[in-house]
């Protein structure tokens, strides 16, 4: 269940699917991440356990390991709410322990950057199709979550509302210009097959993951969240399989619970059972210990 914040916060600048974003100063916001859920880009009833610790907890791991690679937005990590102190905006409340984090303002480049060194969800679909993943040829006789030759950049659109479009590179690059582009994407699989690398010494695959970009100070800066597992795919190297969809610490039993229930995926969302939630709240707990090494 979410808990809602009913303190003296600073004004609710955004309120997101998962995250609501509060101004702190001029140029910092307050990020706290929900326990709410989402599946097709419905917002669900009922939220998950621990979901949004789990979530910037592996956020600020992630950021924290690839600083050296990207700059990001990241001031502090409210692991303890003595860490608000210094922002004299209201009383802060216990729940922002621990699921929260001051972040610098950025101007946010509107696109989802999306790494995938395996074909699986949208990308298997398109090359079902049309044997190609954003538009881009790919191999013939590729398996579903087969690894792809090379890690491969897919750009979408990123929509507040409704369902993101994948989109090709030169589109983006109308949109945002051919050099930041070309430096976004390099970013992306630059810091993607770092993931990756540190992911396989823990057991895990990082299938796929999508991360976002801002300009600070002039200079290119993560964002938002980073290789969480609502944000990327990730499989049990164990149990890898190629040729079928695979076990994973994502959102896709929740999907295909949704699905087998007769839901048309419009809101509102059925309500889910304790069960469901249990094993979700347990798969987030899980990636975070197997990535950090750490208990919750």
């Amino acid at each position: 269940m979410t808990v809602l914040l009913k303190t003296n916060l600073p004004d609710l600048l955004y309120q997101g699917k998962v995250r609501d974003t509060y101004e702190l100063t001029p140029s910092e916001l307050l990020l706290v991440a929900t326990d709410r859920a989402s599946a097709f880009d419905v917002i669900l009833p009922n939220g998950i356990p621990d979901k949004g610790r789990v979530l910037c907890q592996i956020s600020s791991f992630w950021f924290e390991k690839t600083k050296h690679l990207v700059p990001n937005h990241v001031v502090v990590v409210v692991n303890d709410i003595s860490s608000l102190d210094n922002y004299r905006t209201g009383q802060f409340p216990e729940y922002l322990a621990g699921r929260s984090m001051v972040v610098r303002k950025a101007e946010r480049i509107d696109v989802e950057c999306i790494a995938r060194g395996y074909i699986s969800g949208s990308a298997w679909s398109e090359y079902q199709q049309s044997g190609t993943v954003a538009g881009k040829p790919m191999p013939t006789g590729l398996k579903e979550s087969d690894k792809l030759p090379e890690p491969i950049f897919t750009p979408s659109t990123k929509a507040d509302e409704g369902h993101d479009e994948t989109i090709t590179v030169e589109q983006m690059a109308d949109m945002v210009g051919t050099d930041l582009t070309k430096q976004v994407q390099e970013k992306t699989l630059e810091i993607y097959n770092f993931a990756e690398t540190y992911a396989r010494e823990k057991g895990i695959i990082i299938a796929d993951t999508k991360m976002e970009f801002g300009m600070i100070d002039g200079k290119l800066s993560l964002i938002d969240e980073l290789l969480t597992p609502d944000s990327s795919r990730f499989w049990d190297m164990e149990k890898y399989n190629p040729g079928g969809p695979q076990p994973s610490f994502d959102k896709q039993p929740l999907r295909d619970w949704l699905t087998d229930s007769g839901w048309d995926k419009e809101p509102p969302a059925p309500e889910l059972p304790p069960e469901v939630v249990e094993a979700m709240a347990q798969r987030y707990r899980d990636a975070y210990r197997w990535l950090t090494g750490m208990e919750l």
